[in-house]
C-alpha cells in the first residue's frame, strides 16, 4: 500500500532522495467492475476516493487515487443508493440507503456507522444537507446521526441558514441553529400556498414566516437556494408561471429581485456559479423548445440585478453555456446565439452559437482568438466531463473543445484548444475531441479522444504546446476523466467502458505520472503570473485589486510536487475607480446607466426636515461595493453625501380624492371583455383588460380603462379566447386561419397560422393544456366553404404554441387535455368526442389517447358529453336498456365508476340535472322535477364525502329554462348557501306562476331557513308585514336566473362575510325591479338595507371600498362604502349621464380601480374609477399577533344562528378582517383563513338527515343483493356533515343496530360473538379513523372554495382533492355542469350578433377571466353555447 503523505515525513524525503531515474511514461493500473459506476469523488486533500455501483448497491473506497479498490464491508451489498459527500468537512460522508439504513464516516471512510430513519430517501431532491461549519449537523441530527429527529411532517424542502460557508445571519447562535423550510400551506397542501418558515429550535416551539414583500409574507414558496452569501427563494402565483426571486444575505430581511423588464418564468431561469458580492442569473426570453436568455448580475444584495450579455445559449433543462474561470475574479466565459432574431421567430431554426470571454465581470466581452481567427467552445449543455468544462484551480490553464470559423459546430467536428494565459490567448492542443483533465496546478495536462474507442491517452507537461502519447492494453470509450479537486496531484482516474453488447466490461484506470521527472521545482522554475490584463497587457483591476498567482514556468522541466496545497492569490489595492461604486439602497441605474436614481422618496437623518424649504446632506445614491479594497486616497469619491431637497424625501401625500376617466368607442356595445390579471409573483403594476366590441373591433388597456388602445387595428377579431391557466396569455381569433396571440398580457402581439378556419357548429376552438403553457387545440372547421354538405370539425394539436401543427381526429365534438399532477401518465391524454365512424348522424363516443392520437382507445360508448372538474372526470352517456341516461366518473382517466343517486330517488329521463358546486367536502346537485317552460324547478340532492350517495338538501328549488339555479354559495366562508324555492309548487305543476322565498343554510345544505328581515328600511321605516312571523316577513333576494350576468355574484371570496343582493322583504320575492339594494357583514345572519333600488355592485381592495351603481337608469353616480356598507358616500363621475350595464374590477377583487360599462347616446362608453387617492398607508398585518393594538385586522369568527357558540362545522374558524376604522388599505392578498382555533363537540347542526322527505332505503336490499352478505343495519336517519370536525357529544350517526340476514342466522351470531379485544378494535378503531380522517381533512385543509369548469382538465390550485367530489348531470333537455358563478364565454352576446355569423366564439371552458370575476366555485355554460352536458332528446334515447 502507498504510504500517504504527512503520516512518515521522514520516509517520503529520504525516498525522494533516492528516486529512480525519470520514467518515460506514466504507471497505469486498472480495475474491472461488473456494472456502470457513479458519484466518484475524493475526500478533499486526501487520495481517497468512493465510488457507486448503483446497480449491486455497493460503495467501493481506494485510498491511493484509484490504483487498487475495496467494497466497503460495513455497507451491505445492494443496500446503497446514494453518496452524498460533506461541502466542507473532508473527513464526512454519508451512504443513503435504499431503503431506511443508512451509514456515515467521519474519518474518509475508514469506518462508517449506521443509522436508521423514518422513511426513505426522496428522489425529487438532495435527501442530504449538511451544515457549513458543524459536520455533526445534517438534516436532521445535531449529533452526526447518534440519534435522528423528524424536523416536521409537512417540510418539503429544509436546509441551514449556514449551508454555505460565505453565508451568515450576523448573529452566531442562529449561524449554528437557524434551519429555513418550505412547508405546506396552514391547510392546504397546493403549491401555490407554500409557505417559508424558519426556526432556531427545530421547529419544537419557535416557527417565524418571514415578512418577504410589504411587510408580509409570500406564499407559494416553491422553491430555495443557497449562493455564496445569500439564500435565495422563488415564489410562483396561482395562474402564472412568472416567478418572483427573493433574496436575503441574513435570513431575516428579504427583497424582491428585480429584474428590469424581464420576466423570470417558472423553470426558466438558472441561478449560476457566483461570488461573495453578487449573483449571476440567467433568465430564459423565448420559448422553451429552443431556448435563450439574458444573463443578468446583482448588486451586492442581491436585489437589483444588471444585464450583462443577451441571448445567452441555453437548453431545455436549464442549463447554460456560463462558466467562471476558477480561481480568478472577474474571467467569465458564455456562449451566445447570433443568429437570436431568426431562432426567436422560429421553433425550427438552428442555433448558430459563439463563445465571447470577459475580463471584467461581465461588464464588456470580446470573442476568444487563435490568431486571427474566433474560437468557440462547447460549453455546459454539451459537457462532455464531469466538473468544471474549461478550468481547474491550476492557475490561468483553460482547455476546450471546439473550433474556429464563424460559429460553433458539433462537438465531434472539435478540436482540443488550450489557453495558459486565462483565456486571452488560444491554441489548437490536439487533433479531434478529447476529455480532459489537469494536475500539478497545470505541470502535467491528460487528455483522450471520448468521440470513439481508443488506446492513446496524451498528455503534455508544458502547458499543452507538446504532447506525448502512453497506450492503454485495449481500446476504450472513455466516460469520465478525474483527478484531485484542486488539480494539486500526479494522479488522474480514467473510468471507460471496454468491448460491447453482452462483452461491455467497465473499467477504472489510474495514472501515475509521479515519475516523470527527476527533481522537485525551485523558485527559479517559477514567474509572478497577471490574472487579469487589459487592452495595453497591464493587470487590470477588480474589486479594487489585481490578482496575480506564482505559477511553473511552462518549460521547466520539473514538478511542483506540493500536493494538497492550493495555488495561493496575490491581490495588490487599486486607487477607486467608477467600477468600484454600486448604487445605494433603494436606488437604481438610470436608462443610460451613468447615475443612480432613486426608487422613492430619500430617507432624510433624524431632526432633519423641520421645514420643507430646508436641505439636508444625504446618500449620493452610490455606495462603496461591500468587500471591494480599493484605496480611497487619490480615487474616485463617488459614495461622499450631497446636498438633497427636503420637498423631495418627503412623499407627497394621498390626494383625498377620487378620479375618474371616460372613454367613447365607435361602437353600439361590448361584446365580451376579459381580466389578464397580474399575479402576486408578476412583475409590474398594470391592470389589464381586453375587450371587443359589435364592431369586432379590440382595445386594450394597462391602466384599467384610463387609456385603451387597438390590439390588431387592421383585422377583424370574431372571439376572444385567455388561456385558462395562464393568466399572460390570451389569443384573439379572426374568421380566417389567422390567429393573434400575446404571451405577455397584451404587451407584445404575435400571430400563427390555424391549421383550419374556425369551427362553424359553435364548438370550442382552442383548448389548452393546464401545465404545458404551449399546447394547444385547436378545432376547425374542414370543408365548409359555401354551406358545403360535407362541412365537419377537426381537431389539431400544436406542442409549440402555434408554430406547427398535428392533426387529432376529424369529426369530433370536442377536445381536451386531460393532464392533472398526480394522474400518471397523463402529460399527453387527451380525451375527444367523435362521431361514430365519422359519421354525424351516429352516436358520440369518448375515445382516448396518449400518443396524439396514433393509437386511439374507445372508453365509453354513446355519450352525450363529458367534462372535467378538480381531479375528476364526469362523463354523461345513454343507458339504452335502462331507457335513461348515467353518469361515470373516472379519477386517473383509464377506469370509470358509475354514480349512485339516493335509493328509490327516480327522475325521468327527460328532466334535467345540474351540477352546483363541489368545493365543501360534497356536492350539490340539482334534479329538476318540473320542465315546464316559466314552470321549472326541482330538487338539490347533496353528496357524501366521497361523492358516491346522495341525502336530500332542500326541495323545490327554482331554476330556468336553460339551466340555471338559484343556488349561490357564500365565497370564502364555508358552508353558507342561499337559495330560491318555489313555495307554491303544486300550484305551479297545475300552471300557476311562481311564488318564490329565499333561504339560507349556515351548515352545508343540513338545515335551511328564511332569512331574518332587518329591522329597519334604509329611511329607518318599519317594513310593511303582516306581522313579524318568519314565514311571512323575512327577506328574499334575486338570483341567478334574473341576472343579466351570471358573474355578479353576491360575494367575494377577499371580502369574507359580506354579501350583497337585490330583493325585498314580504313573503314572497317581488319584481325585480321594486327590489331595494341589501348587505349583510356577517355571512347572512343579519342584513341591512342600503339603498332603495337596484344597485349593481361590486368589491374593491378585499372589501374594504364596495362600489354600487344604479341599474337601468341613466346615472352619473355612483355611491361607495369604506366601513363594509354602514355608511355611504355620493360621487358622480360624469357631467352626462350614462346608461349603465356593469360594474366590475380585477377577478381578485385586490384593485381600488373599477370600471363601468355603459352607453351614451352616441355608442359604448367605459368609465374608469379610481379610489387610490383616498390613502396611501398600507395596512399593517401581525400574524404572529393578530389583536395587537397597532394591528389594522381583528380576528373574525363566523357562527350558526341556532348557536350560542361561533362553533361551526365542529370547529371555530378564525378569519383576518380589516377593522372599519383603518383608514388604509389592503394592498396585497390576504390569507384571510388564519387558523382553526379549536374543534368542538358534536351537536345536532353536525349532522344531516339521509332522505327527508322520502322513504328510507330497504335495509335488507343488501341482503337481496349480494347473496354472501350476512347482516344489514338499521338505518340512523342521521350522517356527518362532511365538512364538520367535531369530535364527541351529539354523535348521532353512531347508533345503528345490525340483524343477520335470512339463513345467515347461524354465521352473524358466529360474527357477532368476539372476544373483548376484538370487540376493542371494532368498536374503538372506526372510531378513531373516523375522527383522523375528519382531523386530516380540517388540517389539510386551505380553507377556500374550489371550482368546477367545463372543459378543463383540472380545477384551481384551491380544490383539494377532499374537497370535489365526481358527481354530474345528465339530463333530456338540459344538463348543465355547474351553474355559477363564471362565466365560460360572454352570456350576453345577443342572439343577432349570432345571426351576423358569429359562430366562432363558442368555448365550453370556464375562463379564470370570463372576464371573469374569479370568484366562483364553479362555472356556468353558456347556454347559447351548445355545450349542456346530457343534451339530448326522446327520440335519441
Amino acid at each position: 500500500m502507498r504510504v500517504r503523505l504527512g503520516i512518515l515525513p521522514a520516509v517520503l524525503c529520504l525516498l525522494g532522495l533516492s528516486s529512480a531515474a525519470k520514467k518515460d511514461k506514466p504507471e497505469v493500473s486498472s480495475t474491472k467492475f461488473d456494472n456502470i459506476l457513479s458519484n466518484l469523488f475524493y475526500f478533499d486533500d486526501t487520495e481517497t476516493v468512493l465510488l457507486l455501483d448503483q446497480s449491486a448497491g455497493v460503495v467501493h473506497r481506494s485510498v491511493n487515487s484509484g490504483e487498487t479498490w475495496e467494497a466497503v464491508p460495513e455497507i451491505p451489498e445492494g443496500e446503497a443508493f446514494q453518496t452524498w459527500k460533506h461541502p466542507y468537512n473532508n473527513s464526512v460522508a454519508v451512504v443513503v440507503g435504499i431503503n431506511k439504513k443508512h451509514w456515515i464516516t467521519k474519518d474518509q471512510g475508514d469506518t462508517w456507522k449506521k443509522f436508521v430513519t423514518r422513511a426513505g430517501p426522496t428522489l425529487a431532491r438532495q435527501p442530504i444537507v449538511f451544515h457549513a461549519r458543524d459536520a455533526d449537523k445534517v438534516y436532521y441530527t445535531t449529533d452526526g446521526f447518534q440519534t435522528v429527529e423528524l424536523l416536521r411532517e409537512d417540510a418539503l424542502n429544509c436546509m441551514w441558514a449556514q449551508s454555505q460557508e460565505p453565508f451568515t445571519t450576523g448573529d452566531a447562535k442562529l449561524d449554528e441553529n437557524q434551519i429555513l423550510c418550505v412547508v405546506e400551506g396552514k391547510y392546504s397542501m397546493w403549491q401555490k400556498d407554500y409557505r417559508l418558515v424558519t426556526s432556531d429550535d427545530y421547529f419544537k416551539r419557535v416557527e417565524v414566516e418571514p415578512e418577504m414583500a410589504d411587510g408580509r409574507s409570500v406564499p407559494g414558496v416553491a422553491q430555495m437556494a443557497a449562493v455564496k452569501g445569500f439564500i435565495v427563494a422563488a415564489a410562483k402565483s396561482e395562474g402564472t408561471d412568472e416567478m418572483a426571486l427573493y433574496v436575503t444575505d441574513d435570513s431575516i430581511t428579504w427583497h424582491r429581485a428585480e429584474f428590469g423588464e424581464h420576466k423570470v418564468e417558472e423553470d426558466g431561469y438558472t441561478v449560476l456559479e457566483s461570488t461573495n458580492y453578487s449573483i449571476q442569473v440567467d433568465v430564459m426570453t423565448t420559448k422553451r423548445s429552443n431556448p435563450m436568455g439574458v444573463l443578468f448580475t446583482s448588486n451586492s444584495n442581491g436585489t437589483y440585478f444588471t444585464k450583462n450579455n443577451e441571448h445567452t445559449n441555453r437548453n431545455p433543462m436549464g442549463f447554460v453555456d456560463f462558466e467562471k474561470v476558477q480561481g480568478i475574479q472577474g474571467i467569465v466565459m458564455v456562449n451566445t446565439v447570433d443568429n437570436w432574431e431568426e431562432v426567436d421567430k422560429s421553433w425550427f431554426a438552428d442555433k448558430k452559437v459563439t463563445t465571447s470571454i470577459s475580463f471584467d465581470d461581465g461588464r464588456t466581452f470580446q470573442p476568444l482568438k487563435v490568431g486571427e481567427k474566433d474560437l468557440h467552445l462547447h460549453s455546459v449543455t454539451d459537457a462532455h466531463n464531469s466538473g468544471k468544462v474549461f478550468s481547474s484551480p491550476a492557475p490561468g490553464i483553460v482547455m476546450g473543445v471546439g473550433n474556429t470559423g464563424e460559429y460553433l459546430k458539433e462537438y465531434k467536428a472539435g478540436d482540443l484548444y488550450v489557453s495558459d494565459d486565462a483565456g486571452v490567448t488560444w491554441t489548437k492542443a490536439l487533433d479531434e475531441a478529447n476529455m480532459y483533465e489537469f494536475g500539478d496546478q497545470g505541470a502535467v495536462l491528460v487528455a483522450i479522444n471520448n468521440e470513439e474507442a481508443t488506446d492513446k491517452v496524451r498528455y503534455s507537461i508544458n502547458h499543452g504546446k507538446d504532447w506525448e502519447t502512453f497506450k492503454l492494453e485495449d481500446k476504450v470509450r472513455a466516460q469520465m476523466l478525474t483527478t484531485v479537486p484542486d488539480s494539486t496531484s500526479l494522479k488522474f482516474i480514467l473510468l471507460a467502458t471496454r468491448g460491447a453488447g453482452s462483452k461491455l466490461e467497465h473499467h477504472v484506470y489510474s495514472f501515475n505520472f509521479e515519475g516523470l521527472h527527476e527533481r522537485k521545482c525551485k523558485e527559479s522554475d517559477f514567474e509572478k503570473w497577471s490574472a487579469r490584463i487589459n487592452a495595453d497587457g497591464k493587470p487590470s483591476c477588480l474589486m479594487g485589486h489585481t490578482q496575480s498567482y506564482r505559477r511553473r514556468k511552462a518549460d521547466a522541466d520539473c514538478f511542483v510536487g506540493e500536493e494538497f496545497r492550493d495555488p495561493e492569490p496575490l491581490f495588490e489595492n487599486c486607487v477607486c475607480a467608477d467600477q468600484d461604486f454600486e448604487c445605494d439602497y433603494n436606488f437604481v441605474r438610470s436608462e443610460d446607466r451613468k447615475e443612480c436614481v432613486p426608487v422613492g422618496p430619500v430617507q432624510p437623518p433624524e431632526g432633519a426636515c423641520t421645514n420643507i424649504a430646508d436641505t439636508f446632506m444625504g446618500t449620493s445614491g452610490w455606495r462603496l461595493i461591500p468587500g471591494n479594497t480599493c484605496t480611497r486616497k487619490g480615487g474616485v469619491k463617488k459614495d461622499e453625501p450631497v446636498e438633497r431637497s427636503c420637498k423631495d424625501s418627503i412623499k407627497p401625500p394621498a390626494s383625498g380624492r377620487i378620479t375618474s376617466e371616460v372613454t367613447p368607442f365607435h361602437a353600439g356595445s361590448f361584446k365580451e371583455y376579459y381580466y389578464l390579471e397580474r399575479t402576486e409573483s408578476s412583475r409590474g403594476e398594470d391592470e389589464t383588460v381586453i375587450m371587443r366590441t359589435d364592431r369586432r373591433e379590440t382595445y386594450i388597456t394597462d391602466d384599467h380603462g384610463k387609456t385603451w388602445r387597438p390590439v390588431v387595428p387592421d383585422d377583424e377579431i370574431v372571439a376572444i379566447y385567455p388561456h385558462m391557466y395562464f393568466n399572460d396569455v390570451v389569443y384573439l381569433v379572426t374568421s380566417s386561419k389567422k390567429v393573434y396571440y400575446s404571451m405577455d398580457r397584451g404587451k407584445t402581439i404575435h400571430s400563427f397560422t390555424a391549421p383550419e378556419a374556425p369551427n362553424q357548429d359553435r364548438l370550442q376552438i382552442l383548448s389548452f393544456h393546464p401545465a404545458e403553457k404551449d399546447w394547444l387545440i385547436w378545432t376547425g372547421g374542414k370543408d365548409c366553404s359555401g354551406f358545403g354538405k360535407d362541412c365537419h370539425s377537426v381537431a389539431h394539436v400544436s406542442t409549440k404554441g402555434g408554430g406547427d401543427w398535428k392533426i387529432l381526429l376529424p369529426f369530433v365534438r370536442k377536445c381536451q387535455f386531460i393532464s392533472r399532477e398526480g394522474r400518471k401518465d397523463s402529460e399527453q391524454l387527451i380525451y375527444c368526442e367523435q362521431y361514430l365512424n365519422e359519421d354525424p348522424s351516429n352516436s358520440l363516443q369518448l375515445v382516448a389517447s396518449d400518443d396524439w392520437f396514433e393509437h386511439k382507445d374507445v372508453r365509453i360508448e354513446n355519450v352525450i358529453s363529458f367534462a372535467t372538474m378538480s381531479e375528476f372526470i364526469v362523463v354523461a352517456s345513454r343507458d339504452d336498456k335502462e331507457q335513461t341516461l348515467r353518469v361515470d366518473t373516472s379519477i386517473d382517466g383509464t377506469n370509470f365508476a358509475n354514480a349512485q343517486f339516493p335509493a328509490n330517488f327516480r327522475v325521468p329521463h327527460q328532466q334535467a340535472y345540474t351540477v352546483l358546486d363541489s368545493s365543501t367536502h360534497s356536492v350539490f346537485l340539482h334534479v329538476t322535477v318540473n320542465a315546464k317552460p316559466e314552470q321549472e324547478y326541482g330538487t338539490i340532492i347533496k353528496s357524501n364525502s366521497n361523492g358516491t350517495s346522495y341525502v336530500l338538501s332542500v326541495s323545490d328549488v327554482n331554476r330556468d329554462t336553460p339551466g340555471y339555479v338559484d343556488f349561490e354559495k357564500m365565497q370564502g366562508l364555508e358552508g353558507v348557501s342561499v337559495v330560491n324555492i318555489v313555495a307554491n309548487a303544486r300550484d305551479a305543476d297545475g300552471g300557476a306562476s311562481k311564488k318564490l322565498k329565499t333561504m339560507i343554510t349556515h351548515n352545508d345544505g343540513a338545515e335551511w331557513s328564511y332569512m331574518k328581515a332587518p329591522p329597519e328600511d334604509a329611511d329607518g321605516k318599519d317594513y310593511r308585514c303582516s306581522d313579524r312571523i318568519l314565514e311571512k316577513c323575512s327577506l328574499h333576494l334575486h338570483g341567478y336566473t334574473e341576472r343579466k350576468d351570471p358573474r355578479d355574484t353576491f360575494s367575494s371570496p377577499s371580502a369574507v362575510g359580506l354579501m350583497m343582493g337585490v330583493g325585498n322583504v314580504g313573503e314572497f320575492l317581488g319584481p325585480y325591479k321594486e327590489g331595494d339594494t341589501f348587505i349583510t357583514r356577517d355571512g347572512g345572519v343579519t342584513w341591512r338595507e342600503v339603498m332603495k333600488g337596484t344597485y349593481m355592485w361590486e368589491y374593491g381592495d378585499q372589501g374594504s371600498v364596495i362600489v354600487i351603481v344604479q341599474e337601468e337608469t341613466p346615472t352619473n353616480i355612483v355611491y361607495y362604502t369604506l366601513d363594509e356598507g354602514q355608511t355611504w358616500t355620493e360621487y358622480r363621475f360624469s357631467d352626462e349621464k350614462l346608461q349603465i350595464h356593469d360594474i366590475t374590477t380585477v377577478p381578485s377583487d385586490t384593485s381600488r380601480n373599477f370600471l363601468l360599462w355603459g352607453k351614451n347616446s352616441k355608442g359604448a362608453v367605459t368609465v374608469n374609477l379610481d379610489f387610490t387617492g383616498l390613502t396611501d398607508r398600507p395596512c399593517h398585518l401581525n400574524e404572529e399577533n393578530p389583536n395587537a393594538e397597532d394591528s389594522d385586522y381583528y380576528l373574525w369568527e363566523p357562527k350558526h344562528p341556532l348557536q350560542d357558540s361561533n362553533c361551526l362545522f365542529g370547529h371555530v374558524a378564525q378569519y383576518h378582517r380589516k377593522k372599519v376604522e383603518s383608514k388604509c388599505f389592503n394592498g396585497r392578498t390576504i390569507q384571510r383563513l388564519h387558523n382553526i382555533a379549536k374543534n368542538c363537540t358534536c351537536t345536532r347542526q353536525d349532522f344531516e338527515w339521509l332522505v327527508p322527505g322520502l322513504d328510507p332505503a330497504d335495509p335488507m336490499a343488501i341482503c337481496k343483493k349480494d347473496p354472501l352478505a350476512v347482516e344489514y343495519y338499521e338505518p340512523t336517519g342521521y350522517r356527518r356533515i362532511p365538512l364538520t370536525t367535531c369530535q364527541g357529544g351529539k354523535e348521532m350517526d353512531y347508533t345503528s343496530t345490525s340483524h343477520p340476514c335470512p339463513g345467515r342466522e347461524e354465521e352473524y351470531q358466529k360474527k357477532k360473538g368476539i372476544s373483548g379485544i376484538g370487540l376493542f378494535f371494532a368498536i374503538v378503531v372506526p372510531f378513531c379513523a373516523a375522527a383522523g380522517v375528519g382531523y386530516w381533512v380540517w388540517k389539510n385543509w386551505d380553507g377556500k372554495f374550489g371550482r368546477i369548469r367545463l372543459g378543463e382538465t383540472m380545477g384551481s390550485a384551491g380544490e383539494s382533492p377532499w374537497i370535489t367530489y365526481p358527481v354530474a348531470a345528465v339530463s333530456g333537455l338540459v344538463a348543465i355542469l355547474a351553474a355559477i358563478p363564471l362565466l365560460v364565454a360572454s352570456l350576453w352576446r345577443s342572439v343577432t350578433s349570432r345571426a351576423r355569423g358569429s359562430s366562432y366564439a363558442g368555448r365550453t371552458y370556464t375562463s379564470r377571466s370570463s372576464f371573469t370575476r374569479g370568484r366562483g366555485d364553479y362555472a356556468v355554460v353558456d347556454p347559447d353555447e351548445g355545450e349542456l352536458l346530457g343534451e339530448d332528446s326522446d327520440e335519441e334515447v
